[in-house]
């Protein structure tokens, strides 16, 4: 454990990271999907990865401001 935070910013553990991990899940889900009506399952999962990684950062700036 790292002893030296800030009080006043003090989150759950892992609760910072929920929302990216949620969208990864999501993007790579539709990845599979794509990539299989394309015929081309390596740049389906590319495609997938980048909106997950973008649906999850707007995830976490969503609760950021809740």
């Amino acid at each position: 454990m790292n002893d030296n935070r800030d009080p006043d910013n003090e989150q759950p553990e892992g609760k910072n990271s929920q929302g990216l991990g949620i969208g990864i899940g999501v993007g790579v889900a539709i990845g599979v999907a794509m990539g299989l009506a394309m015929d081309n399952l390596a740049m389906g999962i590319g495609v997938g990865m980048a909106i997950g990684i973008a649906l999850g950062m707007a995830l976490n700036a969503q609760q950021k401001n809740d």
